[in-house]
Parts: structure tokens; C-alpha cells; sequence
């Protein structure tokens, strides 16, 4: 099982000047923007002395130890846009760390909050890490699905990104659409879409649950565990402080990521989430009868891939 071909960025090489490829073409333009240090953009959360900064203050490493782990969230809040970040993830026995990327309308766990998760489940030496998404609505989750990837994330570099606009919710990894969630004419009640979100990452020991249930406990003399972060994207809506919200948080569609292109997969992320959905998925909370005796009405939403 070998990567996906990108379909929408091979048809964009083709025919660059069609009106189909406008969603990808916004996508490279918001990676080649010149991106401030990490310090401009972040305050850490926790240990600071568990943080450390690349020269260029480009890059930082989070690390966790069986004292504790340690953060960071954006010193802004967003509501609607497109969200990336490049992470390298734990190498080698890394079962019961949790490297989590996410967007939360609230500085804690807040009863009514908004969230939308990235979670990298560690494991054993060999094993492949698990990536987990998840979408809260007014402190609703529940809405889990598990991918495998295609690549060992540990290596180097990859981008995961959230696109997220009155229309969709869309996961990326690497470009590649792992995940759709939908809102309809007839609002999705489930559908994050009035709360403003900061975004937030952060390393931590959940081995309680997150390797094989928690049967996977935290080896911590193979710690310190690091995980590290570059290339942050913010292009978005920005919340100023205020009673007022700014002009941006109004569908108007003046900006890429609120046009009609941007509002659903096209051809070639349809071909590519139809093979993430072959080949990927490990749970996707839609085909558990045992937590949803009712199938939850936003998975009709979801669009068709071939």
C-alpha cells in the first residue's frame, strides 16, 4: 500500500488556469507565505523548560518526561480558515504519549466548547502510530474516526492542516483530505460554527487509554519523549478582542477559503479520500452500532467517493 497520488494537484498541474483548481492553488499560496518565529504566534502552556527553540526560532520541541509534559497555544483566536502546522512525531517506543494539534474555542476544558482534534496515538517500536480526529460541539464529542498513514511520521516532516468554513470541516495530511465533516442547508446541530477557536498543541502521557486501550503502558526510560513543530499557517479569520466580530466572520466569500470551491471536495480530493477510506480507517464512529444504535444524522452528509 503505497501513498496516495493527489489527485486534485496532478489536474492542477494540467490545467492550472481552471476554475476547479482554485481550492489547491489557495493551498500552496498559504504554505509559501513567510511565516513568523514560533514566538510571535504562541504562548507555552505548562514547563517552559520543557520547550526548546531552533536558532531561527522556526522550530520548537516539545518534550515530556514522567514529570510532565508541556504546550503551547496561539495567542489569537480564529473563527473560520485554514489551519497548518508541520509536525515530527515521537520516534521509536513511544506507546502511551499522546502528541495532540487542535483547535478549541476555550483556554481549558470548558463544558460548551467548540473543538476540532488532531490526536497522534504513540505505540511499540514497529508498530505504526494511530492518528485520531475528533469534533466537539458545544462540549458534544464523541465523533471519533482512526486513521493508519502511509508514511512513518516519525521520520520527517508532514503538514496537518484544518480547513474549516460554514460549509465543511475537512482534515489534511499532507494535502490529502483523511476526513470530511459536513454542515447542510438544514444546519448541522453538531457543526462547530459560532465560537472562535484558538489553536493549541501539546505533549502528554495518556497511557491509561491510548495504546491498546492502555494495556500499552509509557516506558519512561526511553524518555524523554520529543515532538516537534514547524511551519505554522494561519490564513483566517482572525477574533480581535472586542463585543464586536470582525467583518471576516460573516459568510460573505471575500476570502479563498469561504468561496464556493472551497465548500466541498473536488474530483481529485474525492478520488483521494475514497482511497484513504479504503485502506486507512480503522473506527469511524458513523459504523459503531454499539456507541450510535442510530446511525448520527450528520454521516448522511458526507460526500460520496469513488
Amino acid at each position: 500500500m503505497g501513498r496516495p497520488c493527489v489527485g486534485a494537484l496532478l489536474a492542477c498541474a494540467a490545467i492550472a488556469a481552471s476554475c476547479c483548481c482554485c481550492f489547491q492553488l489557495q493551498f500552496q499560496g498559504a504554505d509559501a507565505a513567510a511565516t513568523p518565529s514560533f514566538g510571535d504566534n504562541f504562548d507555552i502552556t505548562g514547563a517552559e523548560d520543557h520547550v526548546k527553540t531552533s536558532p531561527d526560532g522556526q522550530t520548537w520541541y516539545l518534550s515530556l518526561d514522567n514529570k510532565t509534559g508541556v504546550g503551547f497555544q496561539t495567542k489569537q483566536k480564529y473563527l473560520f480558515g485554514w489551519f497548518s502546522m508541520k509536525l515530527k512525531l515521537v520516534g521509536n517506543d513511544s506507546a502511551g504519549v499522546v502528541t495532540a494539534y487542535y483547535m478549541c474555542s476555550d483556554l481549558d476544558a470548558a463544558p460548551e466548547r467548540d473543538e476540532l482534534d488532531f490526536e497522534f496515538l504513540g505505540n511499540r517500536t514497529g508498530e505504526p502510530y494511530i492518528i485520531q480526529t475528533n469534533v466537539y460541539r458545544s462540549g458534544v464529542g464523541g465523533r471519533e474516526m482512526r486513521h493508519s498513514l502511509w508514511f512513518d511520521p516519525t521520520a520527517e516532516f508532514h503538514s496537518y492542516s484544518i480547513l474549516w468554513n460554514p460549509k465543511q470541516i475537512v482534515f489534511f495530511v499532507d494535502k490529502v483530505p483523511i476526513r470530511e465533516y459536513r454542515n447542510s442547508d438544514k444546519p448541522n446541530k453538531f457543526f462547530p460554527i459560532m465560537k472562535p477557536m484558538y489553536v493549541f498543541s501539546s505533549i502528554w502521557n495518556a497511557d491509561d487509554w491510548a495504546t491498546r486501550g492502555g494495556l500499552e503502558k509509557t516506558d519512561w526510560t526511553k524518555g524523554p519523549f520529543v515532538s516537534s513543530y514547524s511551519d505554522f499557517t494561519a490564513d483566517a479569520c482572525a477574533w480581535a478582542t472586542g463585543p464586536a466580530p470582525p467583518a471576516c466572520a460573516a459568510a460573505t466569500g471575500n476570502s479563498w477559503w469561504d468561496q464556493p470551491p472551497a465548500w466541498a471536495l473536488d474530483d481529485g480530493q474525492r478520488r483521494d479520500s475514497g482511497w484513504v477510506s479504503r485502506n486507512l480507517v480503522i473506527y469511524d464512529y458513523c459504523d459503531d452500532r454499539k456507541r450510535f444504535p442510530t446511525v448520527p444524522e450528520e454521516c448522511a452528509l458526507r460526500t460520496k467517493t469513488s
